[in-house]
């Protein structure tokens, strides 16, 4: 069995995080054992992504060693996403994508050179890939892209809708007041939980999502045991598959960058260490022109020196073909004479080097729209962060951070922006809160101090000998264990 070659099949969702941190894992595993093979199929997205695409094109050029990529067709007749059912209509997609795989897969198996398909590694949103699996005779490994105690709700709410009913628990989201989950030691606030499964749509994705996963051989979650240990203890209480903490998987190359890049990282070469604010919202985050100004006047308040990745929102007719782009001229957008007045003092940007920036010793504190990979590159380059959560998962990673954990300071946990279907009244987050979040971040001694020593620990946890080596290892030996 030694000379064996274990072949795995890894279909990630088209997102930039997802498939950076899919990626991230199979790099983790092909280096562990030079017996694993991995094949990546690489779904089309159903929008237009610049930054997805060039991670993508980039994918074609830097060759991995026994990994590699094959992308799917992009089929036309394929469901189109829906913003009145967001999740649904993304399932649908993914879904219709199952006969490329199956057939890729089974010319694959045909092929001389292929070694023993001995499993899937599906992401949480392609769940209903863990079918073609079946078909296929093998089992199938979720990657949950986000945190442990992420998981727990999630898992949670779906028990909860089998006891009661799934209304009711969409009410119980709704409630004001907190809820006890057992992934998390302190209650949660109603507040926080993600609105996307206040409504029948995306509870009912949830339930179909882990009622798939109950159907997995294990369940690989990106993140370790010393960061969350009560919440991956807390599932050896369930009858749920199997949780390896396998991470921090992180993408330390980075996106593919442009020319400026290096423009604003000479110019944090120009300034004193741990000086600088770096602002950056992730692959979806922007904002309308008022909030944007208040940014501006928030940061400029402050006083400190700061770097801000400032994207453009998609057109509201467009918000299912294209995500947020750079401006043509953010002083557009910015108040009057403002990049005249910080000139010298911060850098106004638009897709951000973010990993080059977290590990630059100028940057002291990041703004965070608390996506669960930037929380790990925060917590790797041992930046500390101000919390101003978006959409889905982030609401609760921000209470985690800040509350649960004491990781993070507080500019806001529980700021919603539904960047699928906005609808209702626009929330503002004044510049008086920006500038006070900002001011406790660069002067917080304890949670800078917290967050050194988390960095130590995340670091460790993926060397030899340490709590994720050893979830890799075990995973590896299952792995293996399926070659006949």
């Amino acid at each position: 069995m030694a000379n064996k070659v274990a072949e795995l099949i890894f279909i990630p969702i088209p997102g930039v995080g997802h498939i950076m941190s899919t990626i991230g894992m199979a790099k983790v595993l092909v280096n562990r054992d030079q017996r694993l093979s991995i094949t990546v199929l690489i779904i089309s997205p159903p929008f237009t992504s610049l930054a997805l695409a060039t991670y993508i094109d980039s994918l074609a050029k830097n060759a991995i060693e026994r990994i590699r990529f094959i992308e799917l067709p992009h089929d036309e007749s394929a469901p189109k996403l829906n913003p009145k059912a967001p999740f649904t209509s993304f399932r649908e997609y993914v879904d219709s994508h199952s006969k490329y795989v199956r057939n890729i897969v089974a010319d694959m198996k045909n092929q001389p050179h292929f070694g023993h398909l001995v499993g899937f590694v599906v992401d949480i949103l392609s769940s209903t890939m863990i079918d073609v699996a079946n078909e296929f005779n093998v089992p199938t490994y979720v990657f949950f892209t986000s945190n442990a105690a992420f998981l727990g709700f999630k898992v949670y709410m779906e028990t909860l809708c089998a006891d009661q009913n799934q209304d009711y628990v969409i009410e119980l989201s709704k409630a004001e007041g907190e809820i006890l989950l057992p992934s998390f030691v302190k209650p949660v606030p109603t507040k926080v939980l993600p609105q996307v499964y206040q409504t029948e749509d995306g509870m009912d994705f949830l339930m179909y999502s882990i009622r798939k996963m109950r159907e997995a051989k294990a369940i690989l979650v990106n993140t370790f045991l010393e960061l969350e240990t009560h919440a991956i203890k807390s599932f050896s209480k369930t009858n749920f598959p199997p949780v390896y903490p396998v991470g921090p998987i992180l993408n330390l190359d980075g996106v593919a960058g442009k020319s400026d890049d290096k423009d604003v990282i000479t110019w944090l070469d120009d300034q004193p260490p741990s000086s600088v604010v770096f602002l950056c919202f992730g692959s979806i985050g922007c904002f309308e022109e008022v909030q944007v100004k208040e940014i501006a006047y928030g940061l400029e308040r402050s006083g400190y020196r700061f770097v801000w990745s400032l994207r453009r929102p998609p057109l509201a007719t467009q918000s299912f073909k294209v995500l947020p782009d750079d401006f043509a001229d953010p002083g557009a957008v910015l108040p009057d004479g403002f990049l005249e007045r910080t000139k010298g003092i911060g850098k106004v940007i638009g897709w951000a080097p973010q990993v080059a920036m977290l590990d630059h010793p100028a940057v002291g504190g990041f703004v965070s729209h608390c996506g669960w990979n930037s929380m790990l590159e925060s917590l790797w380059f041992g930046v500390p962060v101000a919390t101003w959560p978006i959409y889905t998962d982030q609401q609760m990673n921000a209470f985690e951070m800040v509350v649960e954990l004491g990781l993070a300071v507080e500019i806001k946990m529980d700021y919603q922006n539904n960047v699928f279907n906005p609808e209702g009244d626009m929330v503002i987050i004044t510049a008086e809160e920006i500038e006070r979040g900002i001011r406790h971040l660069m002067v917080d001694d304890e949670v800078r101090t917290k967050v050194k020593e988390m960095s130590r620990l995340s670091r460790a946890s993926v060397t030899k000998g340490g709590s994720s080596y050893a979830s890799v290892g075990c995973l590896v030996q299952d792995f293996t264990s399926n070659i006949t």
